[in-house]
């Protein structure tokens, strides 16, 4: 097998072998008071303590055999591609409130820029005292608005793509702080040597999904949370996709409160083994799940029923072990929201986890699950843990 086939997941839980990871860097230099809210953090993190804890995290991947690949450098790498730079420039610059002057300067100055230059702005943003050329447009906005926004979300790349059998779901993303990292992600993914010969499927032109509602509970069973970021079109149009194309058997639609706290679902449910999730309590009980399967080409829609037995069922087991987050439910409130849930699987039993989660943490050594403690102070301003912040390229079959 060459480098460039190495890829594919078909489960949350098999050994990780490679995974890509966002470093933070100028982008997130970029929030203030003034704009976090929009751009979706809670807060604004200390650059330079959060590249000391995300240098952790990737430093403890490494240290259990795991392949880091770097976000931005791979976007430097394809930029070397003249059909790439063409592209993604056009796809920067298409946007209404530029105006055709700016927009026909930034064309030329962009493709001017050296590779690595460009992915600095096309990660980092462009603000508008940044532009040397005056127009209509740069005149009337204010000297530290920006004309090509930051993107800071980078650092959770669960979300923009989904690392399936053997190729690679680049999904749409509903927030429109976060529409163009799907448009970096997909350019890597469609010019980097790495993946050439990667299928797709779906793509920032469909229907809303985001991969942090993407659960791949067990080969050929996969769950979608549907709430506040993956629509219910969203997750029909992708059972149909990976149920049509036999990357599964069983798609288990799981509706979640739309609310900051559940923005996904693996906010509030993660696996730690091959049987076995962490959840947060409150909400175990109550959740659900809608069954879909294919018949003679037919999407055949399930009734509602409790998650765990959905769930269980359709993974061909007995049952579908949980550990709850916290002793009490102030503590599970506090943890969650601290993304305690939030973990990610290196292998069967053994999980990254923020330190700070500490309840939690003991909870899940006391079941068996080892745990790969990280400090997450800076890194979850934007509401992200372990798992938000890492996109498995390449699992062994569980």
């Amino acid at each position: 097998m060459t480098e460039r086939q190495r890829f594919g997941v078909d489960s949350e839980v098999g050994r990780l072998r490679t995974v890509m990871l966002h470093r933070p860097g100028a982008e997130i230099a970029r929030l203030t008071p003034r704009n976090n809210d929009a751009l979706l953090f809670d807060g604004i993190p200390w650059l330079g303590r959060a590249q000391e804890e995300h240098d952790a995290f990737a430093a403890a991947l490494r240290s259990q055999d795991v392949e880091v690949l770097y976000l931005v450098e791979l976007l430097q790498q394809t930029l070397e591609s003249a059909a790439a730079r063409e592209q993604v420039i056009a796809s920067t610059t298409d946007a209404l409130h530029l105006g055709d002057a700016l927009q026909t300067y930034l064309t030329g100055w962009l493709t001017d820029l050296h590779p690595t230059d460009l992915a600095a702005v096309l990660t980092a943003g462009l603000r508008n005292d940044e532009v040397p050329v005056r127009t209509l447009v740069t005149s009337l906005l204010r000297h530290d608005d920006f004309v090509i926004d930051p993107l800071p979300n980078l650092l959770f790349t669960r979300d923009s793509s989904v690392w399936l059998p053997d190729r690679v779901a680049v999904t749409s993303l509903a927030m429109p702080a976060r529409v163009r990292e799907t448009q970096l992600t997909g350019l890597v993914y469609a010019h980097h040597p790495r993946f050439a010969g990667a299928p797709l499927v779906h793509g920032p032109h469909l229907e809303h999904v985001e991969g942090g509602d993407v659960l791949l509970l067990a080969p050929g069973v996969v769950a979608i949370g549907v709430g506040e970021r993956t629509t219910p079109a969203g997750a029909e149009r992708f059972a149909r996709q990976v149920l049509g194309e036999g990357l599964a058997h069983t798609v288990l639609a799981v509706p979640i409160a739309q609310e900051r706290a559940t923005m996904h679902l693996d906010t509030i449910v993660t696996m730690v083994d091959v049987d076995t999730v962490v959840i947060f309590p409150t909400m175990a009980d109550d959740l659900e799940a809608v069954s879909l399967t294919l018949s003679d080409g037919e999407l055949v829609v399930g009734s509602r029923q409790p998650f765990f037995a959905a769930a269980a069922t359709a993974m061909g087991i007995d049952e579908l072990r949980r550990i709850d987050t916290g002793l009490d439910p102030v503590t599970a409130e506090r943890e969650q929201w601290d993304d305690g849930n939030n973990t990610l699987a290196i292998g069967p039993r053994l999980a990254v986890a923020y330190e700070r989660n500490e309840q939690t943490n003991a909870r899940l050594a006391e079941q068996g699950i080892e745990v790969v403690a990280i400090s997450g102070s800076e890194l979850g301003s934007g509401r992200g843990g372990p798992r938000c912040m890492s996109c498995p390229v390449l699992r062994d079959p569980a």
